[in-house]
């Protein structure tokens, strides 16, 4: 008999699966953040069947909620419309689909392989917010910090890439 978090795990992902293949396929690219946005979701609802609480926290606020802002921020800011199709590149077909392939094999073999089918406690794993901000703000500080600057980078490169040069004064000619 499944049990209701076998249930909900099996929702949230097909929900993420589903909410990843409409980002692919969407056009628009407001329509694509939004559905980043429903997968963000659905992970942290992955992360609290998990008992992971802090972590599902930081994936709705930190991610779903400012990166999301961020990036729908970019869009707008550029004014991006709906993206050009072109009948794709042949050295794409031909390296991207025995990529996908031999890829998928690659990770099934993995998975069979070498998951571990024991169950492991609620609480048995670290997941204490007092542990994570110890690796993030000690450990893991420099690429922490680094992320903040590249991600502040990216957005004055939108703001300067959006902004129309400055017109010339009417009646100079250079």
């Amino acid at each position: 008999m499944l049990s209701i978090h076998l249930i909900l795990f099996l929702a949230f992902g097909a929900v993420c699966v589903a909410g990843a293949v409409n980002l692919l396929a969407q056009t628009h690219p407001i329509n694509s953040a939004l559905s980043l946005i429903a997968v963000m979701a659905a992970l942290a609802g992955e992360y609290l069947l998990l008992g992971a609480e802090f972590v599902a926290a930081v994936q709705v606020i930190v991610y779903a909620g400012a990166i999301m802002v961020l990036f729908v921020f970019v869009i707008m800011l550029l004014n991006a419309g709906v993206e050009e199709h072109t009948s794709g590149s042949r050295v794409a077909v031909l390296l991207g689909i025995p990529g996908l392939l031999l890829g998928s094999i690659l990770i099934a073999w993995v998975v069979l392989r070498h998951s571990g089918t024991e169950s492991v406690a609620a609480g048995a794993l670290p997941g204490d917010p007092k542990i994570i901000g110890q690796l993030l703000f000690h450990e893991f500080l420099l690429p922490f910090e680094i992320t903040s600057v590249l991600i502040l980078i990216a957005i004055m490169g939108a703001v300067v890439l959006a902004s129309k040069p400055p017109s010339a004064p009417a009646g100079k000619v250079d």
